[in-house]
């Protein structure tokens, strides 16, 4: 039986190419894991490879939910958020599966607020330069000015408010008002950064490289960042006026 205090959230929309090799990687770390898979109805088969590997090797660690089409990614995630918060994980992950964001910087996550303190820790591009690799120019500098924009708007200080490379404790999801979150594309990234800064949790963050997907098909679009560029205005202007919740001991 593999036990684990912590549990790594996976989105997917058709991830085939990469499904099993994630999984794979994340399992084979010395810091035991376990994952939860929200599939969005990926019509290439990717929740087929989840169910097969958890029949076979890992029905003790890996987890599966099937949702039908494509519901967005902040929903995907709050799916997941309640799904462990029914359990016992104290440290619940956001990573993506297409290996740009590196399996074995999970523990680093971990630690930050295992072990230093934190509530909330970020795999961050931006604190040591730009750490990013096989992105091209423009994509690099739309998301890099965006995170600037997002500290300027909203005083937050965290340098890369976009990534989704992330790990919560519990008592953070706990106090987080899932149905005031708003935001649904890769403007939920922001939005809960930002509602965690203004509840007064603490938030770490340790430098990851982020490298571009090898396989299987990016979701970015010019749209996705249109979202949160416009969004982070609304979330100041709601922050004047929103009474947040406390954080529960």
């Amino acid at each position: 039986m593999h036990t684990s205090d912590s549990i790594v959230i996976i989105p997917t929309y058709n991830e085939k190419e990469n499904m099993e090799k994630i999984v794979r990687a994340v399992f084979s770390l010395e810091k035991c894991f376990h994952i939860l898979v929200i599939d969005d109805g990926s019509p290439d088969g990717t929740a087929d490879i989840v169910k097969r590997l958890m029949r076979d090797e890992f029905a003790d660690r890996l987890f599966l939910v099937e949702r039908t089409g494509k519901l967005g990614l902040g929903t995907a995630y709050i799916a997941g958020f309640k799904w462990a918060l029914e359990r016992d994980y104290e440290y619940i992950f956001e990573m993506d599966a297409d290996f740009s964001h590196n399996p074995n910087d999970l523990p680093r996550l971990y630690a930050a607020c295992h072990d230093e303190g934190a509530d909330v820790s970020v795999g961050s591009r931006y604190i040591t330069g730009v750490n990013v690799v096989n992105w091209p120019m423009g994509r690099v500098l739309m998301s890099y000015f965006a995170s600037k924009y997002v500290r300027f708007v909203t005083g937050i200080s965290v340098n890369d408010t976009t990534a989704g490379f992330v790990c919560y404790r519990r008592r953070v999801l706990q106090t987080l008002e899932f149905d005031k979150i708003r935001f649904k594309g890769y403007a939920f990234q922001i939005e809960m950064k930002y509602t965690a800064y203004r509840i007064g949790f603490k938030i770490k963050e340790v430098s990851v490289v982020f490298v571009n997907r090898k396989e299987g098909t990016s979701k970015m679009s010019g749209g996705i960042f249109s979202e949160a560029l416009f969004g982070v205005m609304r979330l100041r202007l709601d922050g004047w006026f929103r009474k947040y919740p406390k954080i529960k001991n």
